[in-house]
C-alpha cells in the first residue's frame, strides 16, 4: 500500500508539474502577444515587406524581404549592382545568384522547402502557434547576453522545431534558435532579433536581424499589407 501511494504521489506531482508548465507557458505567450500588438492587429496583417542592408567584406548589400502570409517570402539581395533573391513557398523554392555565375534559377532542395515552409507566416511562432497548429512548450530559462530569458520549445505541425527565448522585461522574443540541413549537414541556427519598432498599424516589429548564418541586417522600412498577390514568388531570370 506504501509503494501504491508513493507511486500514486509521484503521478499526481507530475501531472501538476506538467499542468503548471502549461500554464507559464500560455501565460508567456499571452504577455508576448500583447506587447507585440495584439492578436487582433495581427490577424488584419496579410503581408509585410522589409527593406534594409547588410554589410559583407565592407560592402554594403540591399536586401529587400517580402512576405505574403502563408504563401511565400521572397529575399531580394542586391550585390555589386545584381539582383539576387531566394524564393519560397509552402511547395517549391528557387535561389537565383548570377553574381555566382548562376544563368537561370536554380530549385531549393526538398529539405530546405520543408523547412521554409514554417516560415511563410507573418505572424512569430508564437503568436501563431494556434492558427499554425503548433504546440509551444516551456523547457525552463537560459542566458542570452546577460539576460535570463524565458525558454520556450515551438513544434510545429510539420514536426519542425524551434525554441524561442523571451525577454521577461520586454516579453519580446530576442532569440530564435533552430537546427537546419544544409549540404547533407546538420547546423543550428541562431537568429538574434533587436531594434523592436511599433509600426502604425500598432504591431511591433524588430528591425535588426543578426544571424550565425549570414550576418547582419539592418531594416529601415516596413510595409504593411502592400503585396496583393502570390506573382512575386515565381521564379525568372530578369529578377
Amino acid at each position: 500500500m506504501k509503494k501504491l501511494s508513493t507511486l500514486l504521489f509521484a503521478g499526481v506531482m507530475l501531472l501538476t508539474g506538467s499542468v503548471a508548465n502549461a500554464q507559464s507557458a500560455e501565460e508567456i505567450v499571452k504577455k508576448h502577444n500583447e506587447a507585440i500588438g495584439g492578436i487582433d492587429a495581427w490577424k488584419k496583417v496579410s503581408s509585410i515587406v522589409y527593406t534594409g542592408s547588410m554589410n559583407a567584406q565592407g560592402q554594403e548589400i540591399g536586401v529587400v524581404v517580402s512576405m505574403l502570409d502563408g504563401k511565400g517570402v521572397r529575399q531580394d539581395i542586391s550585390i555589386m549592382g545584381m539582383a539576387n533573391y531566394i524564393i519560397s513557398t509552402p511547395t517549391a523554392g528557387w535561389m537565383f545568384f548570377p553574381v555566382q555565375g548562376q544563368t537561370k534559377p536554380e530549385p531549393l532542395t526538398a529539405d530546405l522547402v520543408k523547412e521554409g515552409a514554417d516560415d511563410l507566416f507573418v505572424m512569430d511562432p508564437l503568436t501563431g502557434a494556434e492558427t499554425q497548429g503548433s504546440k509551444i512548450e516551456l523547457i525552463g530559462k537560459d542566458d542570452v547576453d546577460g539576460t535570463e530569458c524565458f525558454k520556450l520549445k515551438v513544434t510545429s505541425k510539420s514536426g519542425n522545431v524551434k525554441t524561442a527565448f523571451v525577454d521577461p522585461a520586454t516579453f519580446y522574443i530576442i532569440r530564435e534558435t533552430e537546427k537546419q540541413k544544409a549540404d547533407g549537414k546538420e547546423q543550428e541556427v541562431i537568429s538574434n532579433y533587436g531594434n523592436f519598432t511599433k509600426l502604425t498599424e500598432g504591431i511591433v516589429v524588430p528591425m535588426s536581424l543578426e544571424s550565425n548564418a549570414f550576418g547582419a541586417i539592418k531594416f529601415t522600412k516596413a510595409e504593411i499589407n502592400t503585396i496583393k498577390d502570390d506573382s512575386i514568388f515565381k521564379p525568372s531570370t530578369g529578377g
